[in-house]
């Protein structure tokens, strides 16, 4: 398929405008992941979206090598988990990762998380790290300036962040010598956060929308009773019945039609096909574009309980949504 490209300002390089996830929700084993790449691949997808901690790197590495597609024409994409955070230990994390994915360079490498709070696999939503630490921008700093060196060796051609807030990236953007490519952020109908989306489309960041379709197999510890479910909301259902399409396929025609690039993710062939041409043609009108803000209900649904450090009164101090970073007398130099 003719997979739509997104140019990249600073290097006029062409990220595809749909890729697919690779995160297994705590329930998808490595060797089935890699699967779903090596399906993905022969469809047409080009942008494969990696992580660290998804423990499944190496498996994928494995598809990557025999898919025989030219490096050039693929996007890869990996992150830096949070107990790589520090100027020492960059560099260690993206070698590891690169060896795993049998490549040279990656296309994009982000910051998972803007602070150093990790957990074990599988935990339950009351899992804390005692050693969690707020976001404190002098020590983020520390670990962009080792990703912009990670540039300037070529062992990663753009670098860029995930999860960040606007109160955070109004303090990168001013000390950062290479500038974010992208922010890899929640986006879906029922959660579209308008001001952080339009904040980094104003500064030439392109927006990567997770859980493009509500997340439905999320781990149990990002589901509470209040959460709605995206594909079942009535705005997105009536135009889903006007395309006569599955209202997944609704969500990825809002975030196409927003800048966004989604990288939904699934196992089963059939469904990565139809996310695949779900951005191909047919696209959502100006007014059933304005319709779906109707399904913005602010429903965030990653809210990352586990992430909390000890002075957190909860998960909103996370995603600082009073516009403030709190940073406790504790943590301060």
């Amino acid at each position: 398929m003719n997979v739509p490209y997104i140019t990249i300002e600073q290097t006029g390089a062409k990220m595809p405008a749909i890729g697919v996830g690779t995160f297994g929700s705590d329930h998808v084993s490595s060797t089935e992941m890699a699967r779903s790449v090596e399906r993905a691949l022969k469809l047409g997808y080009r942008n494969i979206d990696c992580a660290r901690v998804y423990d499944n790197e190496k498996e994928i590495g494995e598809v990557l090598k025999a898919s025989g597609i030219p490096r050039e024409e693929l996007w890869i994409t990996s992150k830096l988990w949070n107990d790589m955070h520090g100027a020492k230990n960059v560099g260690i994390s993206v070698r590891e990762t690169l060896a795993d994915l049998q490549l040279d360079y990656l296309d994009l490498f982000l910051v998972h998380w803007p602070f150093p709070n990790f957990h074990p696999p599988k935990c339950d939503v009351n899992t804390r790290n005692p050693d969690a630490r707020p976001y404190i921008h002098e020590e983020f700093m520390e670990t962009w300036r080792a990703m912009e060196d990670l540039v300037d060796q070529g062992l990663v051609r753009h670098i860029g962040t995930s999860n960040m807030t606007k109160a955070k990236l109004e303090l990168l953007l001013p000390d950062c010598r290479i500038r974010p490519i992208a922010n890899e952020m929640e986006l879906h109908p029922c959660f579209q956060q308008p001001e952080l989306l339009s904040y980094v489309k104003e500064e030439g960041i392109i927006p990567i929308g997770f859980s493009p379709l509500g997340s439905p197999n999320r781990p149990e510890r990002d589901t509470t009773e209040t959460d709605v479910v995206d594909m079942e909301h009535p705005a997105v259902l009536a135009v889903a019945k006007a395309h006569k399409v599955h209202p997944a396929a609704i969500c990825l025609k809002w975030a196409h039609a927003n800048g966004i690039v989604p990288i939904p993710q699934s196992t089963k062939e059939k469904n990565l096909k139809s996310n695949l041409e779900s951005i191909m043609g047919d696209p959502l009108s100006l007014m059933e574009v304005a319709m779906l803000k109707e399904a913005d209900c602010n429903n965030r649904l990653i809210k990352g309980q586990v992430f909390l450090w000890e002075e957190a009164k909860d998960w909103t101090e996370l995603w600082d949504e009073d516009a403030l970073i709190r940073v406790p007398d504790r943590y301060k130099r």
